[in-house]
């Protein structure tokens, strides 16, 4: 078994291969992945993140690693429509559940003019690697499939990369572990817990015949 940071060491020298970043998987598909991790482990996967990145801008990298924390685009929305008080008022009146079915109504989560996406599709640029944070932090208002499903349909030419702080076998996504969320196909795990001798391609073909 490969460790956390045996796993994010993986990571961080796959996304500098011209490979992954080219986007060119079987069929040309669309680069997605999930890399999971223990919930509990949030801050320290955060704290990576953030050294992966700076290390990025000064390498003087020919792409830009960018960071959308789910979350802070969600009250940074809420905040500019002026909702953001509203919510705290609706909560008390009416329940969480409620106001965080509002929150989702209002934010088109299912839609493909979903406002979260629009924001992520509009800030990133050409020659990047995109990194989705923040997903357990908006829980239950935001569902990692739903995320996918509509990134999918917006982003075709930059790989995507999700951190879940769960589970993710290829299919099923179990958030922080316990909570099962809809199965999600179209997704490659970044790197798995097995110890591997990674070759990019023939992992990427592997995981993809595994499937059917």
């Amino acid at each position: 078994m490969m460790s956390l940071d045996e796993r994010l060491d993986k990571a961080e020298e796959m996304i500098q291969k011209s490979s992954f970043r080219e986007n060119k998987g079987l069929g040309n598909e669309v680069g997605y992945y999930i890399f999971d991790y223990p919930a509990e482990k949030e801050l320290y996967i955060r704290e990576r993140i953030e050294y992966i990145k700076k290390k990025s801008e000064n390498s003087n990298d020919d792409f830009k690693i960018v960071v959308f924390d789910l979350y802070d685009i969600m009250i940074d929305i809420l905040k500019k429509k002026g909702y953001l008080e509203k919510c705290y008022d609706f909560e008390k009146k009416r329940g969480f559940d409620r106001v965080s079915k509002s929150i989702s109504n209002m934010l088109k989560i299912t839609s493909s003019d979903s406002l979260l996406i629009n924001y992520i599709k509009e800030n990133t640029p050409e020659k990047s690697v995109v990194f989705i944070i923040g997903i357990g932090k908006c829980y239950p208002i935001l569902r990692s499939h739903s995320v996918l499903n509509n990134l999918h349909q917006m982003i075709d030419t930059v790989p995507v990369v999700m951190f879940y702080p769960g589970n993710y076998d290829g299919q099923e996504l179990v958030l922080f572990g316990e909570i099962k969320d809809d199965n999600y196909y179209r997704a490659f795990k970044l790197v798995d817990w097995e110890e591997k001798n990674y070759d990019y391609q023939k992992y990427i073909f592997k995981a993809y015949w595994q499937r059917y």
